[in-house]
């Protein structure tokens, strides 16, 4: 048998196979469902609003035994200001290794804030680090110098410049 007779007899079944499978002899066209309906979209976002909510409370101090000096993290990171989460895992000096958001944020409760380290993975701790991370949504990664903590400068005259707005939990009162 010549290699051309071969090549037609197999050859050209397993084409009509192969297009019949993507669908250009398929009797209805090939498309994807979209894979949640708006309602399912409007759910989602609404629990994880509530879960960012949570992170917000407890950056503001809403856990009694994160601080025992009165501070929270929103003293240094108000709206979880330089915390640039979305540059993590990355190496972190203080800690002399690479490490992930949850171990930065462990870090500071235990020294800066003097209190006690919380679940690295429960609920509190994905509240921490979903308030953070919601809030940089967006911002591009730089590597080297942390940009987003130092770029654009802005002068500030007097106060804080910040504005703020009393939560009404924890220190935040």
């Amino acid at each position: 048998m010549k290699m051309t007779e071969l090549f037609r007899r197999i050859a050209a079944p397993a084409a009509v196979v192969a297009l019949v499978s993507v669908g250009i002899f398929a009797t209805r066209p090939l498309s994807a469902r979209a894979p949640f309906t708006p309602a399912q979209l409007a759910d989602q976002e609404k629990k994880l609003l509530e879960v960012v909510n949570h992170g917000r409370d407890l950056w503001h101090g809403s856990r009694k035994d994160m601080s025992t000096n009165g501070l929270a993290c929103g003293n240094c990171h108000p709206d979880a200001a330089a915390s640039n989460p979305q540059t993590f895992p990355k190496y972190q000096n203080d800690m002399g290794q690479v490490v992930a958001l949850r171990d930065m944020i462990n870090w500071c409760i235990t020294g800066p804030l003097a209190g006690k380290e919380i679940d690295p993975d429960g609920t509190d701790m994905i509240a921490m680090e979903a308030y953070a991370t919601y809030l940089y949504r967006g911002t591009t990664i730089t590597p080297g110098l942390a940009t987003a903590q130092t770029a654009p400068i802005v002068a500030i005259k007097s106060g804080t410049g910040y504005p703020r707005k009393a939560s009404g939990i924890g220190y935040d009162k």
